[in-house]
């Protein structure tokens, strides 16, 4: 290796155990906001629909994601929203001014369209109530509706719209970001937190087996934060499985070393909300322990301005559409890193959102679909971050950021895929000028050897995809090498890699 390039050393051990990943940390989000929906997933007159209405060409890339589950239908839309408007004969269906976004819902799209579509590409579902503007009848008659199988009003509903056999909807969100000035029916904690509950106490009646999510801050920036949580979970601790986290982040001053240390104040959050979930378990003595849902995140800001300029009471207009840049990525590879590496707590997460919204895939209407930057370390950790978590040891120099003091260059992550006898080490080299040697002590794993070392790099931070070129896309690394349980290998300066062993054996 150079001895020019700085160096870093890790240390990986099958003992370091954190905890199994549930690969529902690998979700997604479908709101109907913007062109998600309409020109998004469903355009009937694409080339590519289906019988449905829903873009071939879409699901073949959110299938090639692998997709766990998908949050639907809101996000800020699901509080204004009457589930009942997007079921039945779709020529019947009203249009209905959408306050959260101020456009028009056609609901073309609704429950039972949705749901065939989760199944298409693969993913469960997790649904969100309204409990802005409705509360806990709306929600245990959705429930109802989606879930029971026949014999009752909703149920048999759900059957005279041709949907025989229930959806067997798992996970639902008791509502969306409450705390927000911005969300229609906002609500104090207190309010939240009892409405919360009796709506949870009324749905597990309907359905037991089905696990809920309580509402957390919207972001760390909220005044109430972390209050808010435990008010809340007072009310909701015994009856909720999860507390929700949404947090983005943008670089609007143009400070590229601060914005990829802005997963240090990922690692704060996660760390805060889980110390107030113990504080109320001990205050309670319960013997559960409340788990995370970071049901929204990602890199938003470029299309802030944009939005500013959208004709009220469109259908389907092209809101927060982002336009993702290198740098992008390798914060949302940064910030998977700090999921993995908490997958103790952390057991969902939703890339916000999937297609067109803020997304790692776009579409031109009519035209073609395509990857932004942000779709490959997604994609990445989706395929290969599935097994057991290991906490790395890292040694690694150091800088000082804006907002941010002692920012290791490397960030990493470690799973261990003990069935498919793959151990893979996702490592971010936030170093914007220089590259990085690294040696991975990797001797606990005695026979694995090297099958792949994939980069994500490029010149140019600013560097974007668009439907005519994809300018960033990943490469296989050089220069990576396993010997006697020692790895080494050269990160490129500012880059995403995904270094991957796998036992092998010899026959001899």
């Amino acid at each position: 290796m150079s001895s020019t390039a700085q160096k870093a050393r890790v240390i990986v051990d099958k003992a370091f155990r954190i905890a199994e990943v549930d690969n529902r940390i690998y979700g997604s989000f479908i709101e109907h906001l913007g062109r998600a929906v309409y020109s998004g997933i469903y355009e009937p007159s694409h080339p590519t629909a289906d019988s449905l209405g829903f873009r071939g060409d879409v699901k073949q890339l959110v299938r090639e994601l692998g997709v766990p589950i998908i949050r639907y239908p809101g996000g800020n839309f699901v509080s204004g929203y009457n589930w009942e408007d997007g079921v039945g004969p779709a020529d019947l269906r009203p249009r209905r001014l959408e306050l959260a976004w101020r456009t028009t819902e056609p609901n073309d799209v609704g429950t039972n369209e949705f749901m065939s579509w989760a199944k298409e590409v693969g993913s469960e579902v997790m649904m969100a109530v309204n409990l802005g503007t409705r509360g806990v009848d709306a929600a245990r008659n959705l429930l109802e509706y989606c879930n029971h199988p026949s014999g009752s009003y909703y149920s048999d509903l759900r059957r005279s719209h041709g949907y025989e056999q229930p959806h067997r909807v798992k996970t639902w969100c008791l509502g969306n970001e409450m705390d927000g000035p911005w969300q229609i029916g906002q609500k104090t904690p207190v309010e939240y937190g009892r409405l919360a509950y009796e709506t949870a106490k009324a749905m597990r009646l309907v359905d037991p087996n089905i696990e809920l999510v309580s509402c957390g801050s919207s972001s760390t920036g909220m005044p109430t934060f972390p209050e808010w949580e435990a008010v809340t979970l007072d009310h909701t601790y015994e009856v909720a499985d999860y507390i929700s986290l949404h947090q983005y982040y943008g670089n609007r001053d143009g400070d590229s070393a601060n914005f990829l240390a802005r997963t240090m104040d990922m690692e704060h959050f996660i760390r805060t909300v889980t110390a107030t979930c113990d504080y109320i378990k001990a205050k309670k003595r319960s013997k559960k322990t409340m788990y995370l849902s970071f049901d929204e995140w990602n890199v938003w800001y470029h299309s802030n301005e944009a939005d500013t300029q959208i004709e009220p009471w469109s259908v389907g207009p092209p809101q927060l559409e982002d336009i993702y840049n290198f740098e992008d990525a390798l914060l949302v590879g940064g910030m998977l890193i700090t999921m993995i590496r908490h997958a103790d707590r952390v057991k969902m997460a939703c890339l916000a959102q999937l297609v067109n919204v803020i997304a790692p895939i776009m579409t031109e209407a009519g035209g073609r679909a395509w990857k932004q930057t942000i779709f490959y370390p997604y994609l990445h950790a989706s395929l290969f971050g599935r097994g057991t978590s290991l906490q790395p040891i890292i040694d690694s120099p150091k800088y000082d950021a804006q907002d941010y003091t002692d920012v290791p260059y490397l960030d990493s992550a470690v799973v261990h895929n003990e069935a498919e006898e793959e151990l893979t080490i996702f490592a971010l080299n936030r170093n914007l000028t220089d590259p990085l040697d690294l040696e991975c002590d990797v001797r606990s794993f005695a026979g694995y050897q090297l099958v792949e070392h994939i980069v994500l790099a490029h010149e140019d931070l600013k560097a974007v995809n668009t439907a005519a070129e994809e300018k960033v896309k990943p490469h296989s690394g050089g220069g990576a090498e396993c010997r006697d349980g020692l790895l080494h290998a050269r990160l490129s300066k500012a880059s995403w890699n995904v270094i991957r062993l796998k036992k092998t054996y010899d026959d001899k």
